[in-house]
């Protein structure tokens, strides 16, 4: 098939959309333990509403993708996540929240469904891991932006006197002002419909590798042994994206008493080292092994959490960054090289990993339960097994098509 770089860009833009409103749960976690008087295990609900959702609509979403076709389906993906967003910001409570999150979560499932065997498609096969990353990057520059917002936001609904919220504070509660940020997710959720609405979207034809299957291929495939490794690999690597961002702010105020401010600013900076470390990623993937790169940075990047939980205050600002840009790598080269494992049914594989996100629930929520018995530090260790597991894949993947590198010292033969 001809490389369609439309359908790329638009992938690109998702992603940024996707993770712009997924990566806010870490900033959020204080205020909601404070404005709703949650334990820890209540306030991982909230995260583990919204990826729950990706466990069960993944394959649904995979399924229709079949039957109806990509832009009908993307606004689909938006509607839903737009209802939800309103739902939060209209009925701001707790009950109202997880039902919110969920539908949200579900809409993000779906583009996850459609947007991954595309860029596969659309850029190229031994692009892939290259534009897998470059994916990533552009989801860590939105994650570095997005709690920047949420304070600016919040800041600007806290203080007295006119501003350019103003026109928000009738409508957001005093003491939640982080409601806000629903109403600004819901616009941009209407701005996608939008642009995709008055898009001309170009036909792609999917290969019969590249699509969904039904029911009964998802159930064959899941009795291969090489599918429950790498899905069990993206429910790690989620995991402990999720596990560590969302925890970072509660960490610090709890053992170093950082306020909000400074926690947030450091989230902020997780995913802004995750961008950083993407642009390496790209760099390295260009001229390694990408099994290799991910043995190299899953190893710094438990190194970084080590320093970041036992280390003192100022050194954990910097290392829980830190850990960040080494797991920038980490998802995109698990999902290639998964796909690139097996010969057919991507379609269907793409939607058993993108099923695996549901990690981004779990995980959080078991760090918050221990939390709650034996201490929020003592909780996060528990990413120590998640990250341990991503190791072992540099180790064991074996794939049919392994990315494309450029040789920078090559020998040259004689005439």
């Amino acid at each position: 098939m001809k490389r369609n770089y439309y359908i790329v860009a638009l992938i690109m833009l998702t992603f940024f959309v996707i993770s712009f409103i997924t990566n806010i749960f870490g900033p959020l976690t204080p205020d909601l333990i404070k404005g709703f008087n949650l334990s820890l295990t209540l306030a991982a609900l909230f995260p583990f509403a919204f990826f729950a959702a990706y466990g069960v609509m993944s394959i649904p979403s995979g399924i229709l993708i079949e039957k109806y076709n990509e832009k009908k389906m993307m606004l689909a993906a938006f509607i839903v996540a737009s209802i939800g967003s309103l739902l939060l910001a209209i009925f701001p409570n707790y009950l109202v929240a997880l039902p919110s999150l969920f539908i949200i979560g579900g809409g993000f499932a779906m583009l996850q469904v459609i947007i991954n065997p595309l860029l596969r498609t659309a850029g190229g096969e031994e692009h892939y891991a290259f534009n897998s990353v470059l994916a990533q990057l552009i989801f860590g520059a939105a994650s570095f932006i997005s709690p920047r917002v949420y304070t600016y936001m919040v800041e600007t609904l806290n203080s007295r006197g006119h501003n350019s919220l103003s026109f928000l504070r009738p409508v957001v509660p005093d003491t939640l002002p982080w409601i806000s940020l629903y109403w600004l997710f819901a616009l941009i959720c209407l701005l996608m419909i939008l642009i995709i609405l008055f898009s001309r979207f170009p036909k792609v034809e999917l290969t019969e590798e590249e699509r969904a299957g039904p029911l009964r291929t998802h159930v064959m495939l899941f009795k291969k042994r090489v599918v429950i490794l790498f899905f069990l690999g993206i429910v790690f690597y989620v995991g402990t994206e999720q596990g560590t961002a969302n925890w970072i702010s509660q960490f610090l105020f709890s053992y170093h008493h950082y306020d909000t401010a400074v926690g947030d600013n450091v989230v902020s900076n997780f995913w802004g080292a995750m961008t950083a470390g993407g642009v390496l990623g790209l760099f390295l993937l260009k001229v390694m092994d990408s099994r290799k790169v991910l043995i190299i940075f899953t190893i710094l990047a438990i190194t970084s959490l080590s320093v970041a939980l036992f280390g003192p205050g100022k050194i954990a600002l910097i290392a829980f960054p830190a850990v960040g840009f080494f797991a920038s790598v980490m998802y995109p080269i698990i999902f290639s090289l998964a796909l690139n494992s097996v010969r057919e049914h991507h379609g269907s594989f793409s939607g058993i990993l993108c099923t695996g996100i549901i990690g981004g629930a779990i995980v959080p929520l078991i760090i918050g339960w221990l939390g709650d018995h034996v201490g929020l530090r003592s909780g996060m260790l528990f990413l120590y097994l998640t990250m341990g597991y991503i190791l072992t894949i540099g180790f064991w993947a074996k794939p049919i098509i392994t990315n494309k590198t450029i040789k920078l010292f090559e020998k040259k033969e004689m005439v």
